[in-house]
């Protein structure tokens, strides 16, 4: 019996581990091979949430919850003086700001509209208002956005170790 349950387990480990592949028409069999840029910490593509599930959530976190994580989701602003920062779309109607962690990465200036995958920590803070100022100023918002920024705002964040940025 244990050599069975040893064996069936092989076998699934094995299947999890094949090449994904796309079935085209006249049933020929295409692999399909997805290629990142990678910055920060070296991370692997599986295990990501997407970004919806990862909206859920950060829903139910108060300010000062974290947890770790690995999420997919799309890029919808980058800091332009660096590429120090980047916010993502969460898809429902909220935003992820993202950091790297230490300071110790940074990404493509002009990355929005593309799928990255971030690893590491997402918690809840409150942003006093000179750092959301700060912020706005460093996407190239307008004087007029900058000085309607008037009240502390709660806000989905992330400290990234690691990014995968689809090619």
């Amino acid at each position: 019996m244990n050599k069975f349950l040893l064996a069936s387990l092989c076998f699934i480990m094995m299947l999890s581990c094949k090449d994904k592949v796309k079935q085209g028409a006249g049933n020929e069999t295409k692999k399909v091979s997805v290629q990142y840029a990678s910055f920060g910490k070296k991370i692997i593509a599986n295990d990501a949430i997407k970004a919806s599930s990862m909206a859920a959530h950060y829903k139910v976190m108060q300010v000062g919850d974290s947890i770790n994580s690995k999420m997919l989701a799309k890029v919808i602003g980058v800091c332009k003086a660096k590429g120090c920062w980047m916010t993502l779309d969460l898809e429902d109607g909220n935003e992820v700001m993202v950091k790297s962690k230490d300071y110790s990465f940074f990404v493509p200036k002009d990355i929005e509209g593309q799928e990255v995958i971030i690893n590491g920590r997402a918690f809840v803070k409150e942003v006093p208002v000179e750092e959301q100022r700060h912020y706005a100023e460093d996407a190239g918002k307008s004087k007029t956005d900058i000085a309607s920024i008037t009240e502390p705002k709660r806000t989905f964040s992330f400290e990234a170790d690691g990014v995968l940025l689809k090619k």
